[in-house]
């Protein structure tokens, strides 16, 4: 899998539904750079990783390389502290045609809901 966030999680391991849905498993680098700017002392997950994450996972799954067309309904529901939190579940329920990927993604840690979002790609065709 390629990725930008090189080093950033680990796919620890992902479950596909009956219904073409995915459930990933995912654990943050506590040590990656990016957390020693965001924020020094408090570390804070940055959203547009999060959602970057959404991105390659999706990629993963449907083998497709995309590109952002349009994100709704993003809501960060909790603070992703990745010395408090590194373990991460990400429910993604993908719809795909022949132009597009639709997603519906919930993060969460424990009980915790962190983010909500609806992420349309369009595929990148090579």
């Amino acid at each position: 899998m390629q990725t930008i966030l090189t080093d950033f999680y680990t796919l620890e391991s992902y479950e596909k539904a009956e219904n073409g849905s995915f459930t990933a498993y995912i654990h943050l680098n506590k040590d990656h750079d990016i957390f020693k700017g965001h924020f020094p002392g408090n570390p804070v997950t940055p959203g547009v990783c999060m959602m970057q994450i959404v991105k390659e996972l999706t990629e993963e799954f449907t083998g497709s390389k995309l590109f952002l067309k349009t994100a709704s309904n993003v809501k960060f529901m909790a603070i992703i502290n990745p010395f408090e939190t590194p373990d991460l579940k990400l429910q993604l329920d993908i719809t795909e045609n022949e132009e597009d990927v639709k997603v519906k993604n919930t993060t969460s840690f424990g009980e915790t809901i962190a983010l909500k979002m609806s992420v349309s790609y369009k595929k990148i065709l090579s």
